[in-house]
């Protein structure tokens, strides 16, 4: 089956056109920076995925999806001859909330309730519904499916996934914690369980998606149990633009000093805090580590600060685990740098979460799924490159089918 992915985000749009009989890839894209000048899409074609540079600066992420939809249809160099081709398509949706447990198709009430969770993830879900809105109307005989990032930790007990508040919070408006990038969590779980050679359920993993975006979760026997993202995707780690957990009187304290509106407050907290607020120089960790390496004093406090709350978080979950095998890293900074790896696993070396600092370096071994801990090493640490969008073209043809 040809499955489009669609990956919609604040500021990106990630792409791919996969054959799943064979897990082969025809399609690559992505824009990043969207509504920021300059903006473009790369975009790259099987077999030889040359790429090709559109630009889209004053786009929307819908309209950079529909640029990619008439490239598709009109390239030479397509790998499909008109849009017909596409036989579904699987779109990553970050909140579910209570509706979705599980993959679904998109209907008419289905895709009303879909936007009832936009609350939920305000980066992401918003753009993700108008991509699938154009979909439907670009595609209107083509089924699209839903693939969540909540719905790995529909598994967590109560304990885990309520606040501490009024149960009316809860009874009436649904404040839970949701958590986040479960379709990445799950892949990394089941990958590393591979490297251990054992099955799934026989394993307790600690999953750490280390992005711009970044959490943390509990893998005990296959299920998510504990997760770092809550309500929305801003609790838990410090990250690219989010402050991740914080005392929530600070927010309060900020409006009333400052006279600011909610919408602001709700900007700063998401856009203009964590690893860009603190080295006041950029939310991409490759740049912070550039300049701490200069003897950039703010950008050595934003790593040192990022450390800090990862091993923090792993160091809870061990709590929480009645065993730990492995500790997974994973995502774009999880996956290659080396130099954050080191200094996270530099404080959990007496947990017996022993770093191999020759395993550890990626030098020839991007994109290959490893151990990187010492032989050893009483717990494992594994990298793992993710791949969301096989996992999303799976589900989807699954659903389809």
């Amino acid at each position: 089956m040809i499955v489009l992915v669609v990956n919609a985000g604040s500021s990106t749009l990630k792409c791919q056109l996969i054959q799943t009989d064979g897990k082969i890839r025809l399609m690559k894209a992505l824009a990043e920076r969207i509504g920021a000048a300059g903006a473009c899409m790369e975009v790259a074609f099987a077999p030889d995925f040359r790429e090709q540079t559109v630009p889209v600066e004053g786009c929307t992420v819908p309209e950079c999806l529909s640029i990619l939809l008439d490239m598709l249809e009109r390239d030479p160099d397509s790998p499909i001859a008109s849009l017909d081709d596409i036989q579904a398509v699987g779109n990553r949706i970050v909140a579910g909330g209570e509706y979705f447990s599980e993959s679904t198709l998109i209907d008419d009430e289905a895709f009303e309730k879909l936007t009832r969770c936009e609350e939920l993830a305000p980066l992401h879900n918003p753009p993700a519904d108008a991509c699938i809105r154009l979909l439907r109307e670009r595609l209107p005989h083509t089924p699209e499916a839903a693939v969540f990032d909540t719905a790995f930790h529909t598994t967590m007990p109560p304990k885990a996934y309520l606040y501490p508040l009024p149960q009316r919070y809860y009874q009436d408006y649904g404040i839970r914690r949701y958590g986040a990038h479960g379709t990445s969590h799950r892949y990394a779980a089941q990958q590393a369980a591979n490297l251990l050679g054992r099955p799934l359920k026989d394993v307790g993993l600690i999953t750490c998606h280390l992005g711009n975006g970044g959490s943390i979760t509990a893998v005990n026997h296959g299920e998510s149990i504990d997760t770092t993202m809550g309500f929305t995707p801003l609790e838990g780690l410090m990250m690219g633009t989010r402050s991740g957990s914080i005392d929530p009187a600070i927010v309060t304290y900020i409006m009333r000093r400052d006279s600011i509106s909610f919408e602001e407050m709700d900007r700063i907290l998401n856009k203009e805090s964590g690893i860009l607020g603190v080295s006041g120089l950029s939310a991409d960790m490759r740049d912070v580590l550039a300049a701490a390496d200069a003897g950039n004093e703010h950008a050595a406090l934003a790593v040192d600060m990022y450390v800090y709350r990862v091993q923090k978080a792993i160091g809870s979950f061990y709590a929480a685990m009645t065993r730990t095998d492995a500790v997974v890293m994973t995502a774009g900074i999880g996956e290659n740098s080396a130099e954050l790896r080191a200094r996270v696993f530099a404080g959990l070396a007496h947990m017996g979460m022993i770093l191999d600092l020759e395993k550890n370096d990626v030098t020839g071994q991007i994109g290959v799924n490893r151990i990187i801990s010492i032989d050893d090493s009483p717990i494992k640490i594994c990298v793992v490159t993710t791949d969301e969008e096989m996992r999303i073209a799976r589900e989807t043809s699954a659903l389809v089918d």
